[in-house]
C-alpha cells in the first residue's frame, strides 16, 4: 500500500513539473532602467541591463495625440525615443515595450508639466517678416509671479536647439518676446520648433510647448512690387509684381486680393498669382476718383501682407490734335470780335493818318476865281459862312 502512495506522489510531482505554467514577465525583474524624459527636446532615454529585441517606445497625450516610433541607440548604448510632434505641457503617458529572453516586458513613465497653473506664458505666437528676420512674443500667465523669468528655446531641422539671443521686455521688465536676425538658410521644408519655460523664486513654472511651425505658413510678405496702371482707349491695365519672400514657391502658391475703390463703392476680388501679374479693368468700371490697392498671402495661410500704397487711375488720353481745333477757332472768332468793337471805339486810322483841314473859301477864292454863276430872281445867293471842320469816324480795320 505505501508503495502505491508513493508512486501516486511521484506522479503528481512530475506531472506538476512538466505542465507548470512559466510566470509572467512582469514578475521578473525589467531590463529596463534609467527611464527620463527631456522635456524640451521631447526625447525618451533608457538603457538596458540585457540584451532585449522587438523594441518600441510609444506616447499617449492628454490631447489624444499618440505616437509609436523605433528607439535608436547611442555611442555610449543608450536607447532613445523622440517625439517632435508631440505637446507635453498637459502631460503625457511614456511606454517602452521590449522582449527580452522570450518573455515582454512593458515599462511606463508618467509625466505631468510642474509649476503653478496659470503661471506659465500664455498667446505664444511667431512672425518672419522682410525675408530674414523672425519675432515671437508672449504674454504672462494670470497667475505669473512678479519675479518670473522666461526663456525660449527654439531649433529646426538644420538648426540645433537653442535658446533665445535677443529678448524683448514689457513694461515691467519682464521678458514678452524674441528678436531673431539671423534665422539660417531657408529650406521650403523648415519646420521650427518652440518651448517656453521660466523661472522665479516663489514657485515652479511649468512650460508652454507646441506642435511644430511651418516656416512657410508664419511668413508675412511685403506687399507686392512696381504696380503700374496703363490705358488702352477700352480697359485700364494693371500690373505688378511678386514681393520678395523667403522661400522659393511657385507663382501659383500666391494669392492676391485687389481692391478696386470707385466713388460709390469698393469691390474686391481675389486671384492666384501669376506670371505676369496682371488685371483688367473696363474703362467704363471706373470714375475719375476710382483707386486701386493689392496685397498677398501664401495660400494656405491667413497672414495678409500690408496693402500696397493707393493708385488713381489716370484720366483716358485723348487725341489732343484734333481735340483743340474747336478751343482754337473760338478764341480766334472771340478776338476779332473784340478787336471789331475796339476799332469801332477808337479809331486807329485817325491817330495814324489825322483828317487834314478844310481851307477858308476867302482864301481859296483869292487863290483861284470861282466862275459866276446866274441866280433865279427871288433866290439870293446864300450868304457867306464859315466853312466846318468834318471829322469822320469809320472803320479803319
Amino acid at each position: 500500500m505505501a508503495a502505491v502512495l508513493d508512486l501516486v506522489t511521484f506522479l503528481v510531482v512530475l506531472k506538476s513539473a512538466c505542465c507548470a505554467q512559466p510566470r509572467p514577465a512582469q514578475d521578473k525583474i525589467s531590463p529596463i532602467i534609467n527611464m527620463q524624459l527631456d522635456s524640451r527636446k521631447k526625447m525618451l532615454t533608457w538603457t538596458y541591463t540585457r540584451n532585449v529585441s522587438d523594441q518600441e517606445c510609444t506616447i499617449d497625450t492628454p490631447t489624444a495625440y499618440s505616437a509609436t516610433v523605433d528607439p535608436q541607440v547611442t555611442e555610449d548604448r543608450t536607447y532613445v525615443c523622440t517625439f517632435p510632434n508631440s505637446v507635453l505641457h498637459r502631460g503625457a503617458n511614456l511606454t517602452v515595450n521590449v522582449t527580452c529572453d522570450g518573455d515582454v516586458f512593458l515599462q511606463v513613465l508618467t509625466f505631468a508639466n510642474p509649476g503653478r497653473e496659470g503661471s506659465g506664458a500664455v498667446n505664444f505666437s511667431c512672425l518672419i517678416y522682410n525675408v530674414r528676420f523672425m519675432n515671437c512674443s508672449w504674454a504672462p500667465g494670470p497667475a505669473a509671479p512678479a519675479d518670473v523669468k522666461y526663456r525660449l528655446f527654439w531649433a529646426s531641422r538644420h538648426e540645433a536647439d537653442a535658446e533665445c539671443v535677443h529678448y524683448i521686455l514689457g513694461p515691467t521688465g519682464t521678458r514678452v518676446g524674441c528678436h531673431f536676425d539671423q534665422l539660417g538658410e531657408p529650406q521650403r521644408t523648415d519646420n521650427y520648433f518652440f518651448l517656453v519655460n521660466g523661472t522665479s523664486r516663489e514657485t515652479a513654472i511649468p512650460f508652454l510647448d507646441f506642435t511644430p511651425f511651418k516656416a512657410v505658413q508664419i511668413e508675412k510678405y511685403d506687399p507686392p512690387r512696381n504696380i503700374t496702371i496703363t490705358y488702352n482707349r477700352s480697359h485700364h491695365i494693371i500690373r505688378w509684381e511678386h514681393p520678395e519672400i523667403r522661400f522659393d514657391l511657385s507663382s501659383h502658391m500666391l494669392y492676391y486680393e485687389l481692391d478696386i475703390q470707385t466713388p460709390a463703392s469698393s469691390a474686391e476680388t481675389k486671384r492666384r498669382g501669376q506670371d505676369p501679374n496682371v488685371y483688367l479693368m473696363p474703362s467704363s468700371a471706373t470714375r475719375a476718383k476710382s483707386a486701386f490697392r493689392v496685397r498677398v498671402r501664401y495660400m494656405y495661410n491667413r497672414l495678409w501682407s500690408e496693402w500696397s500704397p493707393t493708385q488713381r487711375f489716370g484720366l483716358p488720353e485723348q487725341d489732343f490734335s484734333g481735340a483743340l481745333v474747336g478751343p482754337v477757332v473760338a478764341t480766334a472768332a472771340l478776338s476779332s470780335l473784340v478787336l471789331m468793337f475796339l476799332c469801332k471805339r477808337f479809331s486807329v486810322r485817325r491817330k495814324l493818318f489825322p483828317p487834314i483841314p478844310q481851307v477858308k473859301k476867302e482864301i481859296a477864292k483869292a487863290l483861284m476865281p470861282t466862275p459866276g454863276v446866274a441866280w433865279e430872281e427871288g433866290h439870293p445867293p446864300p450868304g457867306p459862312q464859315d466853312p466846318e471842320d468834318v471829322v469822320t469816324l469809320e472803320a479803319t480795320c
